[in-house]
């Protein structure tokens, strides 16, 4: 076994609050093999690699959600092996997982306290409940939140911040944040690390899983990276170039799009017109064109999922009208009042939605990978009625290794797949379906910059064949790098439309704020050689 890499820590001194050595977990193949690692207090030890290269699993153990096959942990210098998820937060160990453990039947304030409710004679008192939770949830900037709302009614990204809050507690020792901010803006992650800060200043150690590199380089005061369950690199956080820990993460250099140009629009392929659904999304009009990848930026909130969802026929629309190929001579042109009837009706119209929930939303988790990506048009593997079986296992082997699907086959259930691999099947399934227009919310949620850059290639291929493509995404620096336009919501309406070229990451942001009691910007500029009159000021 090849001896891991030593690591400095900052505050050599101090006790370690956290050792690992020689950790290793084995399924049906090894899938973490001889990690050591220290943890000292108020470290936070960045941990970064491939989906499945190992972090979820390291976490797992960590934190009592999965046994080691071998090796041995001590925490605060005596031996620590927690048998299940409470135990660890018994002894101070809590975790904030990639994928939601809300429960989606209790209030926001049961959620926040649940094992430690405020009672008297076995009755919950409630007034206790919503001030204590109320507190919680002003740690982490969501005073704006019921606490007595229920968790189902919330937006992921929502979700996301109370799962947060219900592990800010004061006796925790160590906390593992994975992939946090997948689903957050940069106001949410601004309050979370300024949460991070006060937690290192009272010594919690803190491993932090984590693709997007520049929130390491803010945060992290060591990096450890992963690879293929194998710890291939540890060294302080200071100086590491993104190049270079990106490098270390794959095994291959993998190139910025920051500086590309724009891509040349075709002929409008959607039109959009006064499309809304209460306050929620309020009179949106938009033109989407063939060969382009038009973003939506916003705050969690804004209306971003909710728009997508009203052009995907999931939920019903108060007004508006979307027209299909209203340009296209080839074509005829399809218009709906209000929005289609059923996403099944808006699929047959040739558009498609990547969801941002895919557990919940977008897989069908029990089966494999092969049904996974097939199931959005059988007719295409079947004759008269029967299924091509064949013609299906192509296919989905094909997509599996375009999109680079970490797996042992097209037979494995995507339920054992790792989060960042379950999206790459998610999002093999439309390009199986070939839509014409395909909706994207969220598509890179905690896939790492590898895999990203397979999935960004895609797009630039599915444009080039005249795909258009809407993306909701919170992570500005993603649509800077791949959309040709960013629309910017707020307060439910679209505020803005820039232009590559002519936008810049404050001004995104200042127009996202303007819906929520700034000023407003600029109406929004519909055509694509048109620059949107949205100030930085706005």
């Amino acid at each position: 076994m090849t001896a891991a890499p030593h690591v400095e820590s900052a505050t050599r001194t101090a006790t370690p609050v956290l050792v690992m050595e020689g950790l290793g977990k084995d399924y049906a193949a090894p899938v973490l093999d001889g990690v050591s690692l220290t943890l000292a207090p108020g470290q936070v030890l960045a941990l970064t690699g491939e989906n499945g290269a190992g972090k979820s699993t390291l976490s797992k153990i960590i934190c009592g959600l999965a046994p080691a096959t071998r090796g041995h942990m001590r925490l605060g210098g005596a031996a620590y092996a927690p048998a299940s998820r409470r135990e660890a937060e018994q002894l101070g160990v809590r975790m904030v997982m990639q994928e939601l453990g809300l429960v989606s039947t209790l209030s926001v304030a049961e959620n926040l306290l649940l094992g430690r409710l405020p009672h008297r004679a076995g009755w919950i008192r409630r007034a206790d409940l919503h001030a204590l939770a109320a507190q919680q949830l002003a740690r982490i900037g969501l005073q704006h939140i019921d606490p007595a709302t229920p968790v189902s009614t919330l937006g992921i990204g929502q979700q996301q911040m109370v799962e947060i809050a219900r592990n800010l507690r004061d006796d925790t020792r160590v906390l593992v944040l994975d992939e946090p901010t997948a689903m957050l803006t940069p106001r949410e992650t601004a309050q979370l690390f300024e949460q991070i800060d006060a937690m290192k200043a009272r010594d919690v150690a803190i491993i932090y899983v984590s693709h997007r590199l520049e929130e390491l380089q803010r945060i992290a005061d060591q990096v450890a990276v992963l690879r293929d369950g194998r710890l291939v690199d540890v060294r302080p956080m200071a100086g590491v170039r993104e190049d270079e820990l990106v490098e270390r993460m794959v095994g291959r250099a993998v190139h910025s799009l920051e500086d590309r140009p724009r891509r040349t629009a075709g002929p409008v392929v959607m039109q959009v017109r006064g499309l809304g659904r209460g306050q929620v999304v309020r009179s949106v009009d938009l033109d989407l064109h063939a060969g382009e990848v038009l973003g939506l930026a916003g705050l969690v909130g804004s209306g971003r999922t909710e728009l997508l969802r009203l052009i995907f026929g999931a939920d019903r629309a108060d007004q508006g009208e979307i027209t299909l190929n209203a340009a296209q001579a080839a074509a005829p042109a399809q218009r709906v009042h209000g929005n289609w009837r059923s996403p099944m009706q808006a699929i047959r119209a040739g558009i498609g939605l990547v969801t941002e929930d895919r557990k919940s939303q977008g897989l069908l988790l029990p089966q494999s990978i092969r049904v996974n990506i097939t199931i959005s048009d059988l007719a295409a593997v079947a004759r008269s009625g029967w299924l091509r079986s064949a013609k299906e296992r192509g296919i989905a082997q094909r997509l599996s290794q375009l999109l680079r699907v970490r797996s042992h086959g097209i037979e494995q259930a995507v339920s054992t797949l790792s989060g960042g691999n379950q999206q790459k099947v998610v999002f093999a399934r439309w390009i199986h379906r070939d839509c014409r227009v395909l909706l994207l919310d969220e598509p890179t949620r905690g896939v790492d910059v590898g895999a990203r850059a397979d999935l960004y290639a895609e797009l630039d291929r599915m444009a080039a064949a005249g795909k258009a493509m809407l993306m909701v995404s919170s992570d500005l620096r993603e649509l800077m790098a791949v959309c040709d336009r960013i629309g910017v919501m707020s307060g439910g309406r679209l505020v803005g439309i820039f232009e590559r070229g002519q936008w810049t990451e404050q001004m995104l942001l200042s127009a996202a704020f303007s819906g929520t009691g700034g000023r407003t910007a600029s109406p929004p500029s519909s055509s694509p050689s048109t620059p949107a009159s949205v100030s930085a000021s706005a």
